[in-house]
């Protein structure tokens, strides 16, 4: 644990978590995940799993936790597939698109009223997953050239896995920047709109909740910038030494979230 701020969990009244290298790799849960869930619900913390993955929908994800043995409801999660949903219902309702995307995304723009369209669409929007190939990345392009805009659901270039690292939604879109000289954007986080979501969903000020994430470029710097305090975890795809690389810092580095239930008893025992 390295200390740079304190950060009273106990008094916070919102938890925003992020899930990949946080909560788990892959399909394995991390050490002191049951622990700091259990933690959050005894102490009837209002807490949401925010998460830049577009692959799942809220309810893939309560199977994906309850198979590893937690319970977590599905109103407790939010991911960057829903915030494109979003964004494309508030912009442009009822656009078409061609999407490169899992069932998380492309449920979630048909639930905002999107609809499919791979010969003239509004825009050309891009999650993770195994759809990706040469000929959709043609196609994308071709889109892109001929008026489509473009739209990524985040902007992580790789996220953790059971066995190292795989490419994420940021290193898919960058081949149709490149080929086509023009620029994504980016719904998930960091993405202001995605983080005042968040806290709306808790019913939170942002100076009562704190951010939890393993990225500096995703998680710590949208809390840092909508007012929560942020904890940055070791368990994903940061070390010490890329935490050296930027102008910000969290306001606490652990090396998991395990770490919080202890670190908010002793606070408990010293006020006592």
């Amino acid at each position: 644990m390295e200390e740079f701020t304190n950060v009273d969990f106990n008094a916070l009244k919102g938890f925003i978590c992020d899930m990949d290298g946080v909560i788990y790799h892959g399909n394995q849960i991390l050490p002191g995940v049951r622990e700091f869930i259990q933690w959050m619900q005894d102490e009837n913390k209002e807490y949401l799993f925010l998460t830049n993955n577009s692959g799942y929908t809220p309810r893939e994800l309560n199977q994906k936790l309850a198979r590893m043995g937690l319970d977590v409801p599905e109103e407790h999660f939010y991911t960057s597939a829903l915030a494109t949903a979003a964004f494309l219902r508030q912009q442009a309702p009822g656009c078409s698109v061609f999407a490169i995307g899992e069932a998380g995304l492309l449920n979630a723009l048909y639930d905002a009223g999107v609809t499919m369209n791979d010969v003239n669409p509004d825009y050309v929007v891009v999650g993770e997953g195994r759809a990706y190939s040469l000929d959709t990345l043609t196609k994308a392009t071709n889109l892109v050239l001929n008026g489509a805009k473009l739209i990524g659901a985040n902007s992580d270039v790789c996220g953790p896995i059971e066995n190292g690292i795989a490419p994420a939604c940021g290193a898919l879109v960058a081949p149709i920047e490149m080929a086509t000289g023009r620029k994504a954007y980016f719904c998930g986080k960091p993405n202001p709109l995605m983080m005042r979501t968040g806290l709306r969903l808790l019913g939170c000020h942002s100076a009562e909740a704190v951010m939890i994430g393993d990225r500096m470029d995703t998680d710590v710097i949208s809390g840092m910038e909508s007012g929560m305090a942020t904890v940055l975890v070791l368990s994903g795809v940061s070390t010490r030494e890329t935490l050296r690389t930027y102008a910000y810092r969290p306001s606490l580095v652990l090396n998991g979230v395990g770490d919080i239930p202890a670190l908010a008893q002793r606070t408990a025992a010293a006020e006592a």
